[in-house]
Formats: C-alpha cells, sequence, structure tokens
C-alpha cells in the first residue's frame, strides 16, 4: 500500500469540497438550526398552562385549598388560576382547550372535611398533551399531599429536612441536546460528502480512471474514506464550537478539552464515513443513497439517546442503541461538553467506535470491486 497514493485521491476529494461552498455549508446549517429550534422548544419547564377552579362548596376550607393554588401560580407558575362558576362550563372549556385542567371543589367538600369523612377535591386533565398534564398533576399531587399532612408533633427534638446535592448546574435542553446535533452534523457530511459524493463520481466516470491505474482496492478506499473523514471532521468541530458558543458550554476554548472533542469528532467522522462507504460500495444507482438517506437518519439518529434517554426505550429498541455509532458518539461528546469528565469518560466509546470503523473498513474493502 503506496501512502502517497493515497494522499493523492485525499487531496483530490478535498478540492473538489473546498469548490462547493454550498456543499459545505449544507452540512452545518440544518444541525445548527435543529440545536436552536428544538433546543429551546423542548426540555423547558412548563409554566403559564391555564388551570380552571370550580368552588362549589364557598366555604373556609374550599377557599384554604383555592389558597393554595393561588400560591402555586403565584410562585413556581407552573399554572394559572381561572375562576369558573359552572363546572359544566369549565369542561366544555377544557374539551375545547381553553384550559388545561378543571379543579373542582365539591360542595359537600367542608362538610365532609369536619366528619373525617375524606372530603374529595375532583381533578380533570386533558391528558392528550402528556408533557403539560403530568406537570400540572405533579403540582395537585404535591398540593394534596401538604393538605393531608398531619398537625402533629415530631418525634425528633428537630425538623428533619431533605437537602438536594445537584452535581452539576442546571442543564438547559439545548446543552442536552448539542451532542446529538454535532453527531447529525458528522452524519449529513459523511452521507453528502461521501456516500452520494462517492456515487455521482462513478456514475460520471471518474472510478474507470482510478481502475486504469496500478492503485489497489485498499488504496482506493483509504483515500476515499480519508478524504470523507477530513469533511466529517472540520464539519463536527466547527458544529461543537459553533453550538458550544449558542449553547453556552463554560470554558468551551479550553485546550485539554478541545482536544478529547477533537478526538471523539475524529473517531465518529471515521466511523460514520466507512459506514456509509459500506452502505454504498455496491451501489450504482444516485437515486439510492437519496433514498434511504431519510431511513439512516431516523435509523440511527433518534435511538442514540440524543433526543431521549434510552433508559426509557423498549427492548428491541435498546438493541439498535447498543450497534448504533450514534449512540457512542452522542454519549462521548455529552460527557465533554455537559459533565467535562476527561479521557475516563470517553476512552470506551473511542474503543468502541475506532473497532466499529475497522470493521466497517474491512467490509467495504471485501465488498468492493475492482472491475467496472
Amino acid at each position: 500500500m503506496k501512502l502517497y497514493r493515497i494522499s493523492a485521491l485525499i487531496e483530490r476529494d478535498m478540492r473538489k469540497f473546498f469548490r462547493s461552498p454550498a456543499l459545505m455549508l449544507s452540512s452545518l446549517i440544518f444541525p445548527l438550526v435543529q440545536l436552536v429550534v428544538l433546543g429551546y422548544a423542548f426540555g423547558g419547564k412548563i409554566h403559564g398552562a391555564t388551570l380552571a377552579v370550580v368552588d362549589e362548596d364557598h366555604s373556609v376550607e374550599s377557599r384554604r385549598v383555592q389558597e393554595m393554588f393561588t400560591g402555586i401560580s403565584a410562585g413556581p407558575q407552573t399554572f394559572r388560576i381561572i375562576q369558573y362558576n359552572s363546572l359544566p362550563q369549565a369542561t366544555d372549556d377544557l374539551r375545547a382547550g381553553f384550559v388545561r385542567g378543571v379543579v373542582d371543589i365539591p360542595h359537600d367538600f367542608s362538610r365532609r372535611y369536619y366528619q373525617h369523612d375524606r372530603p374529595r377535591v375532583l381533578f380533570t386533565e386533558d391528558n392528550s398533551d402528556q408533557f403539560i398534564s403530568s406537570s400540572i398533576l405533579e403540582r395537585v399531587q404535591d398540593m394534596t399531599t401538604e393538605l393531608n399532612t398531619p398537625d402533629v408533633s415530631s418525634r425528633l427534638d428537630g425538623q428533619v429536612e431533605l437537602n438536594i446535592v445537584e452535581i452539576y448546574p442546571y442543564i438547559e435542553y439545548i446543552k442536552y441536546l448539542l451532542a446529538g446535533s454535532v453527531a447529525m452534523g458528522i452524519f449529513i457530511t459523511a452521507m453528502i460528502g461521501g456516500g452520494i459524493t462517492y456515487i455521482d463520481d462513478k456514475m460520471r466516470g471518474l472510478h474507470e480512471g482510478y481502475l486504469l491505474t496500478p492503485i489497489s482496492k485498499t488504496e482506493l478506499i483509504g483515500g476515499l474514506i480519508g478524504a470523507g473523514t477530513l469533511k466529517a471532521f472540520m464539519a463536527g468541530m466547527s458544529l461543537t464550537i459553533i453550538g458550544g458558543l449558542i449553547a453556552g458550554i463554560p470554558h468551551i476554548w479550553d485546550p485539554v478539552r478541545l482536544m478529547y472533542l477533537a478526538l471523539v469528532v475524529f473517531v465518529a467522522s471515521v466511523a460514520m464515513i466507512s459506514l456509509m462507504f459500506l452502505v454504498m460500495v455496491r451501489i450504482d444507482d444516485p437515486l439510492v443513497p437519496r433514498a434511504i438517506f431519510g431511513v439512516l437518519n431516523m435509523l440511527l439518529f433518534f435511538p442514540s439517546g440524543a433526543v431521549y434517554p434510552t433508559e426509557a426505550f423498549p427492548s428491541w429498541l435498546r438493541w439498535i442503541s447498543v450497534i448504533d455509532p450514534f449512540t457512542y458518539t452522542v454519549h462521548a461528546l455529552r460527557n465533554l461538553t455537559i459533565k467535562n469528565t476527561g479521557f475516563e469518560g470517553i476512552y470506551m466509546d473511542v474503543l468502541v467506535l475506532t473497532g466499529f470503523s475497522a470493521l466497517m473498513i474491512s467490509g467495504s474493502i471485501a465488498l468492493f470491486k475492482r472491475q467496472l
């Protein structure tokens, strides 16, 4: 294997890449737009949801319940209160979507309270939106628990308090999504600048010239994968830095952190481009890679934990995440950008991606045809 032949192939492919600025920008714009839009559209705390309260009892105890709802409305602001005089009207507005939930304090609430006959408060939720309904329900359950807390003396001399310690500051969703957006940018560059470019060059007859030279299969594949890796690496590092600045990642310019980020982006680039080459190595129709782009994106991006933790997946989907190179890319990048763990948090992911790349490259060499 001659390295100068591989470097010549890389140089030719990179020159073509730099002459197409639209191709370069397309691999950056979509992941950045995805990061900004999804980062701020998902993951925020629910606040300002409308909640209808119907007081049919009009007693001291029912006013106490209303005061607790008003306190939540003024404090955490999970919801805002709208007073209704009619339960049917409140229910109609709930079905129409004007309110997100209805709390009904029935007319016998105070009587049952004084008779110790389990007074009830009816909560009707709009469960068509699980995110909002679960947030409101959590607040209502907390309030009910506080109402049910008995007024008795403690068994200890002092009150026992639970102090919650968060090892990291509050993590905005845009920071959580950054790793997935970088992995997406690497994948798009590998798909456009690697797989699709390879098929287009083959259709234009450029590979016929390669096959007339003494270049071996290994050298040709090494050159094409090397050029694709450089493209994906540049896109990945640009997205890491630009996306890190947009998301507000602290100390993004730390040299040690940048070195580890570059390592992860590099091995991820090799893994993605080698996967693309294995998929495209026997394809001749230029429409095929464009047709399977969306399928590959769906199969690789979402099972990786880029948007939602893999612990919530069913067992069959977890098996997909285990063999998905996106999974290890996202995990390593998230450890570096959010936790700043250092090498101990990424070495296993780097090893897996390296082994995956070796397997894909070996398969590409075995499947590549050295004839027209």
